[in-house]
Order: structure tokens, then sequence, then C-alpha cells
């Protein structure tokens, strides 16, 4: 009963977009915003955002949540966006918050329409990827994908959908992994520009990276006590 529930309101929600799609200043508005992203220029964000004045923090909240649903558009644009805009500590409660409903969001519709919608909304390569993390670190799978850069935010969330893990554990794992990130990136984006923030970016990946490799190592560990 719950799951159907779950599933009308999925349904719903894409009826509610499809038909706002209808109108034509909402596709061009939408295409603007796809461009927008497809540039990679935060400054086309923070300007965009900005635009909205008394608006503009439910606006990014809003574009968070879209390119959420609409992977794998690049969700640092808009953490940067915010840092700049609105102070790097309140830019990331911003960027977090909004992220966890995205990524609440990509969980429900996967687990409520299924692998075909989620393929839609992805790829079928991008959750084969994903479903492999699954296989070989189960549980621990949301921590790891969350903690790296290179790993589709919103794919894993798609992903999770489909497994057996509940949401609690599902949101619980994202609002721990994705935290260090978000604050590291909205520090970094609201001091630093050009080549700066490109080599901090760098360093960023290559902690992670460290991350993982302790993580690995922890899970083998554990595998062969088992």
């Amino acid at each position: 009963m719950k799951h159907k529930k779950q599933r009308y309101i999925c349904i719903g929600f894409l009826l509610v977009g499809a038909a706002m799609l209808l109108h034509p200043a909402v596709r061009e508005k939408l295409s603007d915003v796809i461009r927008m992203f497809a540039s990679g220029d935060f400054q086309k964000v923070k300007e965009f955002v900005a635009s909205y004045g008394i608006y503009a923090a439910l606006i990014s909240f809003l574009l968070m949540v879209f390119q959420s649903v609409a992977a794998p558009l690049p969700a640092f644009l808009i953490t940067f966006a915010n840092a700049s805009l609105f102070g790097w500590w309140k830019g990331a409660v911003l960027s977090w918050s909004s992220a966890m409903a995205g990524a609440a969001l990509c969980f429900f519709l996967s687990r409520a329409l299924g692998r075909d919608a989620a393929e839609k909304f992805t790829s079928k390569a991008g959750l084969q990827h994903i479903d492999g993390y699954f296989e070989k670190y189960g549980k621990h799978t949301i921590l790891i994908c969350r903690l790296l850069p290179f790993v589709s935010f919103d794919i894993v969330s798609y992903a999770a959908g489909l497994t057996s893990m509940s949401f609690g554990s599902f949101f619980l794992a994202t609002g721990i992994g994705q935290l260090p990130a978000t604050i590291v990136y909205s520090y970094v984006g609201g001091m630093l520009t050009g080549g700066a923030r490109l080599f901090v970016m760098g360093l960023l990946i290559l902690f992670a990276l460290s991350v993982l490799v302790v993580l690995l190592k922890k899970l083998y560990t554990d595998r062969t006590r088992k």
C-alpha cells in the first residue's frame, strides 16, 4: 500500500512537470538553464540565481533539485555560486540541504517507478556501474560514493532506490558522506577563483582517493576476518 502511494505521488510529480513543459516560456527557461550548466561557468550560474533577488535562495534550491533529477548536470557549479552569493557557511547549508532533497527525490522516483524509469533519467551503463559498487561494498556503497567527486551523486541516488536498503539508511549515509565535501567546496568556492580553484579541486580529489583507499582496506580486513 505504501509503495503504491509513493508510485502515485511520483507519477503526479512527473505529470505536473510534463504539463509545465508544455508552456513555451517554461521550455525556453529550461533550455537556458541547461545551456548554463553545459557552459561549466559558475559565474553564469551565480548571475542567474542572483537575478531573482529575494527569491535567489529558493531558485538555487530548485536548481539543485532539478540537476539531481536531470542527472548528470554538474552540481558543484551551484555549490560555488551559493558560496559566492551567500557566504561560505550559509551557502554550504543551502547546498547541502538542497542536495539532500534532490537525493531523496531521485531515490523515491527510482523506487516507485522501477529500473526502466531510472534508466531514462540517467543511463543504463551508469546504473550498471553503480550496481557493481553495491555488489562489492553493500551498505558501505553510499558513503564511499559520496566521498568520490568523480562518481555521479545523482546516479547513486537512483541506483540506491532500486536496492532493498531503507530510505533512512540511504538518507543518513548521504548526509554524512556529502557534508564534508559540501563544506570544503563551499569554503573554497567562496575564496578562490580561476586556476587556484582548479588546483584546490585537484587536491580535494586526491584527498577523496586517499579516503577511498582507507575505506577499501577496512572492508578487505573485515571480510578477511569473517
